[in-house]
């Protein structure tokens, strides 16, 4: 699962076709849909139409909650979208407020059945997460939650390390100020824009980012932050943004 990663959600239509061939080009090899996007048939034309063999592509998708009935139905329909024989990643996207536990058992039939490679969760707790590992003996291999400096909890990370759960933080831009003085001086350290030292923050503390965007200097720009790291100094600075922040 590459640690970057583009983002579609709110990108539908041929907007969405344009970005994704986009962020393939420029690079990208990871590519996160949802059910709920109603973009999947965009995101699988752009993937068949940009000549990059599919074994290439890391692509994820994601079941919303009031499908948690038809769990199965919902993921052929997602492949067929996606033109795909299999999802990389697929993600009960909310806790249901109901029987996530029998969802859960869905998910593990749908990876043996080798529609799901590998299969995780979206806005799960860590006590959510422990419910199901010990419901099932399946541990989610990922938890997709809002992630960014302003959001720091090194209990959270740590708590998904224990468990062998990849963190995936989306909407990296969104709770973070990207004006803010600290973002500042670490990019002109490097060279670079705050909103790629957020990308590179994550990357550093080996958190899977998946920022999104339709302009295709910006999908660019997002993508050029594997060419520099943050020292440690640098990085607890940015880690200090969420105490900061709350």
């Amino acid at each position: 699962m590459p640690l970057l990663g583009f983002g579609t959600w709110q990108i539908t239509g041929v907007a969405c076709t344009d970005a994704v061939r986009a962020a393939l080009d420029a690079g990208y090899r990871h590519l996160d849909t949802a059910t709920m996007y109603r973009n999947e048939a965009e995101v699988g034309r752009a993937l068949a139409d940009s000549g990059v063999a599919r074994d290439e592509v890391f692509v994820t998708t994601k079941l919303p909650p009031d499908r948690a009935g038809a769990a199965g139905p919902t993921l052929d329909a997602s492949l067929a979208a996606l033109g795909v024989d299999a999802v990389d990643l697929w993600l009960v996207h909310w806790p249901t407020g109901g029987d996530d536990v029998a969802l859960w058992r869905e998910f593990v039939a749908a990876r043996d059945a080798g529609k799901a490679r590998d299969i995780g969760v979206s806005n799960f707790s860590l006590a959510q997460l422990d419910e199901l590992t010990e419901a099932t003996g399946v541990t989610p291999a990922v938890n997709q939650v809002r992630w960014a400096p302003a959001l720091f909890d090194p209990e959270v990370l740590e708590g998904h390390r224990e468990r062998g759960v990849v963190l995936e933080g989306y909407s990296p831009f969104k709770s973070t100020d990207l004006a803010d003085p600290v973002l500042a001086e670490v990019a002109d350290a490097h060279g670079v824009s705050p909103a790629q030292v957020v990308l590179r923050w994550h990357l550093d503390h080996g958190v899977v980012v998946i920022p999104k965007s339709a302009t295709p200097e910006r999908i660019s720009a997002n993508a050029d932050v594997l060419g520099f790291s943050l020292t440690e100094d640098e990085r607890a600075r940015v880690d200090a943004l969420g105490r900061m922040a709350s």
